[in-house]
């Protein structure tokens, strides 16, 4: 008999740069407010991952793209879970669905006075050096487990899976078989991988969904088959 008891509670980790990520997380806060479960955002960086040899890591950065609106959420976060959930909701939408640049700081600063925050943490996230120590200790928690990628997904058993990676999440009951059928995937730690191949037609789907994430990007993106990764264009 399967005794093997469904979390209620997962630690999501994202860069708000990846389209990948966004779409789980429409489908992860369908589940939570269906399942009252508990997301715990967290953060892992696609600059720092690719980074190249010879070019700056993002905390080195005046500004760096994902890493500086991670720095802004570590504040948020401070304050509230709820606000950080908020911030990577509006500026994964601006970026994702929207097409706008939520990585300038001025469209930042917008995005914070939409859900009620002070715009002055733009400035506040950059003066304070402890904001890159809290996102990379998570980007090395994701590494350190053997992770490459967003969205992954620790529960508290220990266990992280890379994913899912998906178009068109779910909703409604359909999200809660999704879930179910990732969660069962904790009965089985020695389960490490099934995926899907992708044909023609799921590379148009691909294209026509991040479409609006491809003309607002201002850096160069790696197609490396299971993750989308970046490098900043200096």
């Amino acid at each position: 008999m399967d005794t093997h008891a469904a979390p209620t509670e997962v630690d999501f980790h994202f860069d708000v740069m990846c389209p990948w990520a966004y779409q789980t997380s429409l489908w992860m806060r369908d589940v939570r407010d269906q399942l009252d479960l508990t997301v715990n955002w967290k953060f892992f960086s696609l600059e720092e991952i690719n980074l190249r040899e010879g070019k700056k890591h993002p905390w080195e950065r005046d500004w760096s793209y994902g890493w500086s609106m991670m720095r802004i959420g570590v504040i948020l976060r401070r304050l509230d879970m709820d606000l950080l959930d908020q911030w990577y909701a509006v500026a994964g939408k601006a970026l994702h669905v929207d097409g706008h640049r939520p990585h300038n700081p001025e469209v930042a600063k917008h995005l914070l006075e939409q859900i009620g925050a002070d715009p002055e943490i733009v400035e506040e996230s950059i003066a304070d050096p402890t904001t890159h120590d809290e996102i990379k200790a998570e980007h090395d928690r994701v590494v350190e487990t053997g992770g490459f990628g967003v969205p992954t997904l620790f529960f508290p058993d220990g266990q992280a899976f890379f994913g899912p990676v998906l178009l068109d999440p779910p909703m409604g009951d359909a999200a809660l078989r999704l879930w179910n059928g990732v969660t069962a995937w904790l009965e089985f730690p020695h389960l490490y991988e099934m995926q899907r191949p992708k044909q023609e037609a799921d590379e148009q789907a691909i294209y026509n969904t991040f479409k609006p994430y491809l003309e607002a990007r201002d850096w160069v993106s790696i197609n490396r088959g299971k993750v989308v990764g970046f490098e900043p264009d200096s």
